[in-house]
């Protein structure tokens, strides 16, 4: 469906000089495609949650710790599924790869978190500025950890040996 949709959307006549590059870069659009839908999960988690913590001490940093655990959530089973087409044979391989990915993730959510504490604690920074630049930062983390660790290919044994 998803497939489907997008083979449409790139053959309307605006779009369709763009379409060379979605065949040769599909990963990448639709990386962006997904880490769209994931950022409007991120801010929605975390407007809502500054909205209800307010008046809590330390509710920027609740806030996007919730907004984070969100957004991994259904960024995993969607870069999975629809961007790297990474399906795994055995559970073990499942959980090893959601493991890479969390941790992936993890680091990506430290950086953002001192992003958040240096330029919204300390330098008073609008906190819906900062979490703005540090997403467009942890977006490109992220496509780089998911591509080059998490869901890398790996060579058939038979490309291997035939080299």
């Amino acid at each position: 469906m998803l497939n489907r949709f997008l083979d449409a959307f790139f053959s309307l006549p605006v779009i369709k000089k763009f379409r060379p590059f979605y065949d040769k870069r599909k990963d990448l659009v639709l990386y962006a495609f997904f880490g769209i839908l994931t950022t409007v999960v991120s801010f929605c988690s975390f407007w809502a949650f500054e909205v209800i913590l307010h008046n809590v001490h330390w509710h920027v940093y609740i806030s996007n710790t919730i907004s984070w655990i969100c957004a991994v959530e259904f960024a995993f089973f969607t870069n999975r599924r629809w961007v790297f087409n990474s399906p795994t044979k055995t559970f073990y391989s499942f959980i090893r790869q959601m493991a890479l990915f969390y941790t992936g993730r993890f680091v990506s959510f430290l950086i953002e978190m001192f992003l958040i504490w240096a330029f919204v604690t300390m330098l008073g920074i609008n906190s819906l500025v900062v979490k703005i630049f540090a997403t467009i930062i942890v977006l490109i983390i992220n496509y780089i950890i998911s591509k080059l660790v998490v869901f890398r290919k790996k060579p058939d044994l038979a490309e291997v040996t035939n080299d």
